[in-house]
């Protein structure tokens, strides 16, 4: 009986201290809330601390990193046909359809349809942007920026010697804004069919107003879906004639 009453009082003791170290320990964690503050903020608390600011040291030495958008970094260059086609009566116009219809069907090994455009097959180049870079300066409030692009052309399958004409376009940006944007029809000349044609393009005259934060994006890349150029002396034929038909 007395080993079950010390062990009574041992149970019981240790009980109560533990209690009293758990009441301790969030008392001394409460920060006002225990102590029917309700959370009310300690007054002697430190103050969070503010948003930094850049300093304008900060913002001469800054210099807009550039990157790639998705889909930019490569270019190919595929191979039309020349033939001149003979000319079909109208009643082979069902049996053109159908011939139309067939090429626009084939698909590539992997099941996706191929564009008779972009056939893999008819490849002559293929270009690719293996780095870019820039520098900057800062003058009468502008930003000047060189940005360079390194890259390769690799001959394809239907490889001819002969002038690679690449659409580079080279962009800057301050969210939603565009502050400059120039496409360049950068040419390269390739003459080796065994191996790759490096290439470095540079546009030297990127200049937009001076940031007020480190929040520029630029970029640089091909854009293969940039409208080509009207053919002036087409219209101008076409003016000729409409002008010689009313007289």
């Amino acid at each position: 009986m007395a080993f079950y009453s010390v062990n009574r009082r041992l149970v019981a003791g240790l009980a109560l201290t533990g209690f009293m170290l758990a009441a301790a320990g969030c008392q001394s964690s409460d920060n006002g809330i225990l102590n029917f503050g309700l959370g009310k903020k300690d007054p002697t608390a430190p103050p969070p601390p503010q948003d930094p600011k850049v300093l304008a040291s900060q913002l001469r030495a800054y210099c807009p990193k550039v990157t790639l958008r998705d889909g930019t970094a490569f270019f190919n260059t595929y191979a039309k046909g020349t033939a001149a086609k003979p000319k079909k009566k109208k009643a082979d116009a069902a049996a053109d359809a159908e011939a139309a219809a067939a090429a626009a069907a084939q698909t590539s090994p992997d099941g996706q349809p191929v564009d008779p455009n972009r056939d893999p097959a008819k490849i002559i180049y293929q270009a690719s942007i293996t780095d870019v870079t820039r520098d900057c300066t800062h003058e009468n409030g502008q930003l000047t920026m060189k940005i360079a692009v390194a890259g390769k052309v690799v001959p394809g399958p239907l490889f001819a010697p002969g002038t690679v004409t690449m659409p580079i376009r080279v962009a800057v940006q301050h969210g939603p804004d565009v502050l400059y944007s120039q496409l360049h029809q950068y040419q390269v000349q390739v003459t080796d069919p065994s191996a790759a044609t490096q290439f470095v393009f540079t546009d030297a005259n990127v200049v937009v107003p001076e940031p007020s934060a480190t929040d520029y994006q630029a970029y640089a890349g091909y854009d293969e879906n940039a409208p080509a150029a009207a053919d002036k002396s087409k219209g101008k034929r076409k003016k000729r004639v409409a002008a010689a038909a009313t007289n």
